[in-house]
C-alpha cells in the first residue's frame, strides 16, 4: 500500500483505489510502529473516493511532515569511487575509503521537513558550486521507537567539488535550500523491500536524454537496520525521521547539472518523483 499526503488530507492507496485516512495530522499518522495494520484496518470495507485518475487531479506533496531528514554515505562501492575520484585532488581521497570499510557508517543531517522538495517541485543548485549532481535514493521512513515502515524516493543534490574541496565542507555541499526532494509517496509493505528493488534516474536537458542509470538496492553494503541503529545512537527522534539511503548511480564526472534539467527518479513499488532544477 502506498500513502500520499496532499492538499486535501492524507491519501491511502490500495490495489488501485484511493482511501482518505482519518487521522489529518501527518506526523500523528506515519510515526505507528504498525502502520501496515492500521491501513488495512482503513482501507477495509470502507468506500473508494476513486482510483489513479482521481489521485492525478489532487495536489501531492512532499511526504514529510516535522521529521527530520537524514543521509547515509558510501554505502556503494560506486559512490565510494565518486568521493575518491572528487577528492583526491586535495588529498583526502583516503577518508572515503576507510569510511566504506569502518564498522561505524557515514550519517549527516540532511534537513528538516520543512524545507523538503515534494513531487514536482524545483530542486536548487549552488550558486558557488560548478559541479552538481542530483543523487537517487531509497528513503526510509523511521518511527520514533527506530522501526522501519516505509520507504520512499530521495533525491541527494550535492554540490561535488564543494565537497571534494575539503571533507570538512560536507555540510555546505549538501545542505541548503531546495537540496532534498523526497516523493512522490510511502510505501508501506508488509515485509521490507527485497534486495532486487531497482532504483532508476534519468536526466533531461531540452527534452534531450543527458543520463540514465540504474541499480538495484541489493548492491549496498550496509544493511538498512544497521544504518537505523547508528542513526538512532545517543539521538532521539520523537516524531520518527526519515533517512536517505545512499546512492549507486552518479553520473560521469565531467556532468553538472543546469538550470531547467528535469530530473526522474524511479524506484520500483514506489513510483516516480519527478524534479526540476531551478
Amino acid at each position: 500500500m502506498q500513502v500520499y499526503k496532499t492538499t486535501n488530507g492524507i491519501i491511502i492507496v490500495r490495489e488501485g483505489q484511493c482511501y482518505e485516512a482519518k487521522e489529518t495530522n501527518w506526523d500523528l499518522f506515519i510515526n505507528r510502529d504498525e502502520l501496515h495494520a492500521l491501513l488495512l484496518e482503513e482501507t477495509t470495507g470502507q468506500s473508494s473516493i476513486g482510483g489513479f485518475d482521481w489521485l492525478g487531479q489532487q495536489q501531492i506533496l512532499a511526504p514529510v511532515g516535522n521529521q527530520e531528514v537524514w543521509a547515509a554515505g558510501v554505502t556503494y562501492l560506486r559512490s565510494k569511487a565518486a568521493r575518491m575520484e572528487e577528492s583526491k585532488e586535495s588529498g583526502a581521497s583516503v577518508f572515503y575509503d576507510k569510511v566504506y570499510d569502518a564498522a561505524r557508517p557515514e550519517l549527516f543531517f540532511k534537513g528538516v521537513g520543512s524545507r523538503v522538495i515534494g513531487p514536482g517541485g524545483y530542486v536548487r543548485i549552488r550558486k558557488d558550486s560548478t559541479w552538481n549532481v542530483p543523487e537517487p535514493e531509497l528513503t526510509l521512513v523511521v518511527t520514533s521507537s527506530s522501526k522501519i515502515v516505509g520507504y520512499a524516493i530521495g533525491n541527494d543534490m550535492s554540490s561535488r567539488d564543494i565537497e571534494g574541496e575539503n571533507p570538512l565542507y560536507l555540510p555546505q555541499a549538501k545542505v541548503y535550500d531546495g537540496s532534498a526532494a523526497i516523493g512522490p509517496c510511502v510505501l508501506v509493505p508488509r515485509e521490507p523491500v527485497p534486495g532486487s528493488t531497482s532504483i532508476a534516474m534519468q536526466i533531461e536537458r531540452e527534452e534531450k536524454d543527458l543520463f540514465t542509470g540504474k541499480t538495484t538496492i541489493n548492491r549496498m553494503k550496509r544493511s538498512h537496520t544497521e544504518l537505523v541503529n547508528y542513526l538512532f545512537r545517543e539521538y532521539s527522534h520523537p516524531l520518527g525521521c526519515y533517512l536517505m539511503t545512499g546512492t549507486c548511480v552518479v553520473p560521469e564526472n565531467d556532468f553538472t547539472l543546469q538550470s531547467g534539467d528535469r530530473v526522474t527518479i524511479q524506484i520500483d513499488g514506489i513510483g516516480t518523483l519527478i524534479n526540476t532544477v531551478a
